[in-house]
């Protein structure tokens, strides 16, 4: 009877907490690229997570249009920007009419950089937050990311630090918001190990030797056109082209060695949380129609980067006592730029926003009277000025929608969504998802979405082609000690990773996730 009793005793014992979380958010990480590039890759990164982890090969965001910031932060609160307050990497200021970067903060100096940072415009808590809450701050939360916003996004209101490098002078940079002192063992790996000592004689070529070499997933790869690709890094862009090529991935990898050396995250029985950015878009952002053999290379290196990763993070805590997610940004860089779709005969054209808004408002001032009622335009959106229509007292939803019926029946455009629409029909799927992506705060009164493959010139001179809602899967994988390994193919949300994670580590999920927790056995 004792044995018995002992027997269910045990049998009932809840599994060992893990000692630490590492969360690797990788940007524009496709599922099509990392499967198509495994002969290339070694034992012990990609193949080792597609062998040992749960693996699903199709996680979306939630919303529309995702980039860094957005899916960064929707990754660790578990909400839309909708909710969480991060629409974008940066919107238009209504007080100031000018752009805002998401994570700007006039109240907290930096370290290492002249930039003030804070995570000030995130609107809900974080898996970081909750955690720390949950034991008092006796976690450890430290993040590591390439770039400003993602490094700070991922680690929330309550950290001990977020680190990136500086585009200026290479430097891991973090900010006083985490606490007024630079850490020793990041200082020490800057004086001894910092980019700005190695990057005059840093050089990308090809990884793979002769044989691998043959090895072509992209048409234009296999040209015989096609030479071996060779990229140094100087000039004032210097550090800004070494982040978008595949050599930033060593760097974090090894920043995350000097973290693990250097402090005492993982070491003990309270779990800790390691966030890291990583990169696997294509180099300087350009096509892969222009630069084939570069994102080739990128997922080769970046399988290098994660296996070292999980090595290192192995041998402070043991596989037994840890927990990795790698998820994506869920988004890409349009192939589309460097494609002359008009020499095939393809529909586009250019659609200028400067141009709608300048239109818009002789319309408007037509109707109401002579007035500047549009205030400014920016990514896409336009805004209104409030201020004047309420002292002309005129109704705000009857200027919205002769505006959405304007803007209508101009050439490329494909639909708008005005704010009211936006409120007023959010039950429709469609609107749901341009719903989720919006934020009465900081987002525009109408937005504008073009027919597929039309140039949108921007009100700063630029132009980027719309890519329409072409369908790309993008891959997640949680690996750990009470994980079954599985493929699934069952499309999931990349807002259900941060709820998770929280049940894996027994805590509350964020306070704006409405997702349920992903089964990982």
């Amino acid at each position: 009877m004792a044995l018995m009793v002992l027997a269910g005793v045990d049998a009932q014992t809840s599994p060992e907490l893990p000692r630490i979380v590492v969360n690797i958010v990788v940007d524009q990480l496709r599922t099509d690229y990392l499967e198509a590039f495994a002969p290339l890759y070694g034992e012990d990164g990609f193949k080792r997570l597609m062998r040992e982890a749960r693996y699903y090969n199709d996680c979306q965001q939630p919303f529309r249009t995702p980039d860094r910031a957005s899916a960064s932060a929707c990754m660790i609160t578990g909400a839309v920007p909708f909710d969480n307050g991060i629409p974008a990497l940066s919107w238009l200021s209504r007080q100031t009419l000018q752009p805002v970067f998401c994570v700007d903060d006039s109240r907290y100096a930096g370290h290492q950089t002249h930039e003030k940072t804070s995570p000030a415009s995130l609107l809900t808590t974080t898996l970081s937050d909750e955690l720390e809450m949950a034991t008092g701050q006796l976690s450890m939360v430290i993040s590591i990311a390439p770039e400003r916003d993602m490094a700070v996004l991922l680690a929330g209101h309550i950290a001990d630090g977020a680190y990136w490098l500086n585009d200026q002078i290479g430097a891991w940079s973090g900010t006083t918001y985490y606490g007024k002192d630079y850490p020793y063992w990041a200082d020490v790996y800057g004086r001894s190990e910092g980019l700005a000592q190695r990057i005059g004689k840093m050089e990308w070529t090809p990884w793979w030797d002769g044989a691998l070499g043959d090895f072509h997933y992209f048409h234009s790869a296999s040209s015989e056109k096609t030479k071996p690709f060779e990229h140094k890094f100087a000039g004032d862009r210097r550090y800004r082209q070494l982040k978008s090529s595949a050599l930033v991935n060593d760097e974090v990898a090894q920043f995350v060695d000097a973290c693990l050396a250097g402090c005492a995250i993982g070491r003990d029985r309270t779990p800790d949380l390691l966030n890291i950015g990583l990169y696997a878009g294509n180099f300087d952002h350009q096509s892969v129609v222009s630069h084939p053999a570069e994102m080739q290379d990128t997922y080769v290196r970046l399988d290098h980067a994660i296996a070292r990763i999980l090595k290192s993070v192995e041998a402070v805590t043991g596989k037994e006592h840890m927990l990795v997610v790698v998820s994506s940004t869920g988004y890409a860089d349009s192939d589309a730029a460097d494609i002359d779709f008009a020499s095939y005969r393809i529909p586009t054209g250019t659609f200028s926003m400067a141009r709608a808004a300048m239109l818009l408002n002789m319309y408007l001032s037509a109707l109401y009277g002579q007035a500047q009622y549009v205030e400014a335009t920016y990514g896409g959106q336009i805004y209104l000025d409030h201020t004047l229509i309420e002292q002309r007292q005129l109704n705000i939803v009857e200027v919205l929608t002769r505006s959405e019926d304007f803007l209508s029946q101009m050439s490329g455009v494909r639909e708008i969504y005005t704010s009211q629409r936006l409120i007023i029909d959010a039950w429709a799927d469609g609107i749901n998802r341009v719903r989720a992506g919006w934020n009465a705060s900081c987002s525009g009164d109408i937005l504008i979405e073009v027919n597929p493959g039309w140039r949108v010139e921007a009100e700063n001179g630029r132009t980027y082609v719309s890519a329409g809602q072409a369908y790309t899967a993008y891959p997640l994988f949680f690996l750990g000690a009470n994980v079954v390994s599985e493929r699934i193919s069952t499309p999931v949300s990349a807002a259900a990773i941060a709820p998770t994670l929280s049940q894996c580590l027994r805590i509350r999920a964020p306070n704006g996730s409405r997702e349920a927790p992903l089964v990982l056995k």
